[in-house]
């Protein structure tokens, strides 16, 4: 099955869909939850069939999905960064104490506006470690260490972005890593409009075809939670759409063949993407800040 979506929710739908499975897949348990504009859901990985079948590890992948976000009014966006600062939360107990240090890495270019989320969101983080180390009575004795980097991508470092935190990590010894980055979506309705919250790590570059080696537990020997917004999407998805509209009916298979075939495998953003990421990553960092 052809998957252009680090979406853990989408590939669940899509391989419903193509599988004309009615009821839930095995292997992969799900919920769902609707605060008015709102809308958490949570899919869990718990076998290996479920592994085979969404292409993605056993663990939690959590969306929160979004309406009306143009525009967006200060209390929305405050509740939007309670509710995803809760799911987060949630999935960093489980992991590591109140009192653990956490590594947090922006992942992405930040002078390509749809890639630049994840430096944008550690811009905003409120890092303590270096003042817990030097002066220890200038903050509270319970403030959690906190370190954030920016690695920067290979095409500018000449560097995996594995080989960065690794060693990082390996220095500082973070009991955490909290990794932020901009995913790929197959559904027009949710670029910059929903967060994926994961505990299986994340892969930099995976949704747009240009994979690296993963950042996660099994790489970096300590637990690794991915936070992504979509913020691209497959041309093809777009043209399926319109297709499905004008009710012309084409495999997605055969299209994206003939798509590849003319050199026309683009990935698209919108064109507001700059104030859009700017409002994303305030959330994100907001709702980071009030857990650490």
């Amino acid at each position: 099955m052809f998957f252009r979506t680090d979406m853990a929710i989408e590939r669940r739908d899509l391989y419903r869909r193509a599988n004309k499975i009615e009821n839930e897949i095995d292997g992969i348990e799900c919920e769902e939850e609707k605060q008015e504009d709102i809308t958490v859901t949570r899919v869990k990985i718990t076998n290996r069939e479920g592994e085979l079948a969404l292409e993605r590890k056993m663990g939690n992948y959590i969306t929160i999905d979004m309406k009306k976000i143009n525009n967006i009014t200060t209390e929305k966006e405050e509740k939007i960064i309670q509710t995803f600062s809760n799911e987060l939360s949630k999935i960093i107990d489980k992991h590591v104490k109140k009192d653990e240090e956490i590594l947090i890495v922006g992942l992405g270019n930040l002078y390509a506006t749809p890639d630049s989320l994840g430096a944008k969101v550690v811009q905003n983080i409120e890092i303590t470690r270096h003042i817990k180390i030097y002066l220890p009575d200038a903050i509270d004795k319970n403030t959690r260490s906190v370190s954030a980097i920016t690695p920067g991508v290979l095409g500018t470092t000449g560097i995996e972005t594995i080989e960065i935190v690794k060693g990082i990590v390996e220095n500082i010894k973070p009991k955490l890593v909290i990794a932020i980055d901009s995913l790929c979506s197959k559904n027009i309705d949710r670029i910059n409009k929903s967060i994926q919250i994961s505990d299986t790590g994340i892969v930099p570059g995976g949704g747009v075809g240009n994979r690296q080696q993963e950042l996660s537990e099994r790489t970096l020997n300590i637990p690794v939670i991915g936070v992504g917004i979509p913020t691209v999407l497959d041309a093809a998805t777009i043209v399926i759409d319109t297709l499905n509209a004008c009710d012309i009916s084409i495999s997605e298979n055969e299209l994206v063949d003939k798509m590849k075939l003319n050199n026309f495998n683009f990935i698209v953003t919108p064109k507001e993407i700059d104030s859009l990421i700017d409002s994303m990553s305030n959330i994100v960092s907001e709702g980071i800040n009030m857990i650490l």
